[in-house]
């Protein structure tokens, strides 16, 4: 017989109930959530579904609910708060929400708009990246799916089906990723080309890497670093499902000395972050995280970005990319490295969702704009010498 600790409610109430109730800072609610669904697989997907929504509501909608209430009676309302949001979201003042939907000390970090907080509290859009050439396959074997709007991105599609595609026998054969179209536009300004190496710095789980290499062709080499071992593994397995075998994973803590000597033609640091960009999709994370984490992690962004910058060789790009939207860990960090180094150029980027429009030194992808999660990227070229004059 199980520990309590291993024993799980049969009920979906009960399930939503208990993933709520051990949701800590320490404890993420989505990791809790992976886990407890991975541990009742004879749940249908339809109930599955249902606890999604009802943790992520719950959370969603925290600023409107009684904390003393049981949590049974929360799920509820917090359900019942996404249902009315979606059939008339005007019936929610601007002000109203601004004051429930964020934590008061957002304000402080930067001007925050109407459209923004609406868009945390509408329900998340799931984007799936194809393989070269699939689109359509996939499209008419899931259905529920609507190509992405903007021609810069030729393998999105939008899903709104209600099945679990992670059981889907094309999802099985590598045939799409599910990868929002935020971190989809993030390896589109990386540009990367046939037969270059690049090093994912920062790489997770794979997502980066796997789009690079698609890109790419298969052709080249790309190096997938993380300081986690089971971040690798997983790696492995959705490189083998995806046929990606022009990479090679290693651990790198995120120190001064590189996993390799390999000069590339382009480094990635998809740096950690508060994450304030996935706040809609990740509702939980915006009652966990504090003004403290925003000034921790741009220390650790800026050394990250000291140490793979070496790595760079003479015309090579370096991306500087995070999932927030804080000022400290985005135009400051890229302005502060600019300043220091030199030897390296700022790199215009185009706008993935504008291609009209003009380039630009750095880029915030803000969901509202996007659909996805908020995201900002920065780039820039080495130079074979400093700039004449450079300071």
């Amino acid at each position: 017989m199980g520990s309590p600790e291993e024993e799980i409610p049969a009920r979906r109430e009960d399930l939503a109930a208990r993933i709520v109730e051990r949701a800590t800072s320490k404890i993420a609610a989505d990791l809790l959530l992976r886990q407890t669904l991975s541990r009742r697989r004879q749940l249908s997907r339809a109930d599955g579904a249902w606890i999604s929504r009802a943790v992520f509501s719950t959370f969603r909608w925290q600023g409107w609910l009684d904390p003393k209430a049981p949590v049974g009676e929360r799920i509820t309302q917090a359900l019942a708060l996404a249902d009315d949001f979606a059939a008339a979201p005007g019936r929610f003042a601007d002000d109203e929400l601004a004051a429930r939907a964020i934590p008061s000390w957002v304000v402080g970090e930067f001007p925050v708009t109407p459209e923004w907080v609406r868009s945390l509290q509408s329900e998340p859009v799931l984007w799936l990246r194809a393989r070269a050439g699939m689109r359509e396959t996939v499209a008419a074997r899931l259905q529920f799916c609507e190509v992405a709007p903007v021609a810069a991105f030729p393998d999105a599609l939008r899903y709104d089906g209600q099945e679990d595609l992670y059981r889907e026998e094309l999802f099985q054969s590598g045939a799409f990723e599910i990868q929002d179209i935020a971190s989809q536009a993030v390896s589109l300004l990386c540009a990367p080309q046939p037969g270059e190496t690049w090093w994912d710095a920062c790489a997770g789980e794979g997502g980066k890497t796997l789009h690079l290499s698609e890109l790419m062709g298969g052709k080249g080499l790309i190096w997938s670093s993380d300081r986690a071992a089971w971040r690798l593994n997983r790696l492995k397995q959705r490189a083998g499902r995806a046929g990606c075998f022009n990479y090679r994973s290693v651990a790198w803590n995120g120190g001064a000395r590189p996993p390799t000597r390999t000069q590339f033609d382009g480094v990635l640091l998809d740096a950690p972050c508060t994450g304030l960009g996935t706040w809609g999709r990740n509702p939980h994370a915006r009652w966990t995280t504090g003004p403290g984490d925003v000034r921790e992690l741009a220390v650790v962004q800026q050394d990250l970005l000291e140490h793979v910058a070496p790595s760079v060789r003479p015309g090579g790009r370096l991306i500087y990319a995070v999932c927030t939207l804080t000022p400290e860990e985005t135009h400051a960090i890229a302005a502060a490295f600019t300043g220091r180094h030199p030897e390296f150029e700022v790199l215009p980027l185009p706008h993935p969702f504008a291609p009209d429009s003009p380039a630009a030194p750095t880029r915030t992808l803000w969901p509202q704009e996007t659909g996805g999660n908020g995201m900002f990227v920065a780039a820039w070229r080495r130079l074979a010498e400093p700039a004449p004059g450079a300071a």
